[in-house]
């Protein structure tokens, strides 16, 4: 089967607001790209957003009454699309074809794999039975998701198959 095909794996990150959860996926997203893999991301925003400028000609078109609003160029592609729900990671799934991975950032009440930021500033000390890893630990970190979730894919030209 193609990868363009298989659904990827979505990790969630996933901590307290304040906690880093950003910061470790700008450090993780490269490291991973180094190790050969493609990455997706999904930022959680439970407040709304908006991703456009206000007077630019898509930001006008969406508001405007457009249900779809993309804007293209030879390097980014951007998509607006109304909601009538809070989409879950699978409605969210056909976006992400092409990658190895999905890093999300939230979506803690989904049922996928998490990775909790925890600092110790501002948590108490826990006795946990589960693998942890110091903020700076990125390439442990790395290499354990290569290992969980790629275990005996080869690597070709530095994508994993």
């Amino acid at each position: 089967m193609e990868r363009d095909t298989v659904v990827p794996p979505v990790v969630c990150v996933v901590g307290s607001s304040g906690a880093g959860k950003t910061t470790l996926l700008e450090k993780l997203i490269p490291e991973l790209n180094r190790l050969g893999l493609k990455v997706g991301t999904i930022k959680h925003d439970v407040h709304g957003f908006e991703i456009d400028k206000p007077g630019k000609d898509s930001y006008r078109l969406k508001h405007a009454g457009a249900v779809v609003s993309i804007i293209s160029s030879p390097v980014k592609v951007g998509v607006v699309m109304d909601a009538e729900h809070d989409p879950g990671l699978a409605e969210l799934a056909p976006f992400y074809s092409g990658v190895d991975i999905v890093l999300t950032e939230g979506y803690k009440r989904e049922n996928y794999p998490k990775i909790e930021v925890f600092r110790k500033e501002v948590h108490p000390p826990l006795e946990l039975t589960v693998p942890r890893f110091d903020p700076d630990e990125i390439d442990e970190l790395a290499g354990f998701l290569i290992e969980k979730f790629f275990a005996g894919e080869e690597q070709i030209e530095g994508e994993f198959r």
